[in-house]
């Protein structure tokens, strides 16, 4: 049995249908091969979540940048709202745990799969919409990608956090970032690394990925976070 009401605590919205929550976290490969369950698979949730969540980025960037032109706003609302965004984003809510997979999906690694990820995360605030409307939605992005929606208050695109952490820790006159893996758990079609980083010795941050790369980047994205606070 799934904990829903951890994953509920996660997201931030109590959902009064909890049917909703489930069926936003079903990949099409399981209604293939369990087609007499009753259940629907995630895509019609995540057509409605994408729209909406266009809608709550857009209106937050209108609103927090009141001097920057369509063009600038199209920009960084498509960085927001990217498939390696809300893949992140789904990653942090975990709700890779929470996917219901068919099991050809599941040995490919369809869990950790970023397209998956991101899906799930549009299917999610399209739940959120119909089960508690606007607001529930609302609390939903601003809570889920409240790194990324931080990060726009700038004005500019995010670039890799990597570069970022480097341009930081140099400008202060620090030496470069170091990566160190710490683990590799899971089989060789579903690998999940955790990586930290450390400058002039000290340990900054650490993150998980299903690639080493991801794993970096979160772990960068961690010692940001931490500096920048």
């Amino acid at each position: 049995m799934q904990d829903w009401g951890e994953l509920e605590e996660r997201v931030g919205v109590h959902f009064k249908d909890r049917r909703l929550l489930q069926q936003a976290l079903v990949h099409s490969s399981h209604i293939n091969e369990n087609p007499t369950t009753g259940l629907q698979s995630n895509e019609r949730l995540e057509f409605l979540g994408d729209a909406v969540l266009g809608l709550l980025v857009g209106q937050h960037l209108y609103s927090s940048l009141p001097n920057h032109g369509e063009g600038a706003l199209t920009e960084l609302r498509a960085s927001i709202v990217r498939r390696d965004s809300l893949a992140r984003a789904a990653g942090r809510l975990g709700l890779g745990d929470y996917l219901l997979v068919g099991r050809g999906e599941e040995a490919a690694g369809g869990r950790r799969r970023p397209s998956n990820l991101a899906a799930a995360f549009e299917a999610l605030v399209g739940a959120a919409l119909l089960d508690g409307g606007l607001r529930a939605a609302k609390r939903l992005v601003r809570r889920s990608l409240a790194a990324e929606l931080a990060a726009s208050r700038t004005g500019k695109v995010p670039t890799d956090p990597k570069s970022r952490l480097q341009a930081l820790v140099q400008g202060r006159g620090s030496s470069l970032p170091t990566y160190r893996t710490l683990q590799v758990e899971g089989p060789d079609h579903s690998r999940l690394f955790t990586v930290d980083v450390s400058v002039n010795g000290q340990a900054l941050g650490s993150g998980r990925g299903p690639t080493k790369q991801q794993a970096e980047r979160e772990a960068a994205r961690a010692a940001l976070e931490k500096l920048e606070a």
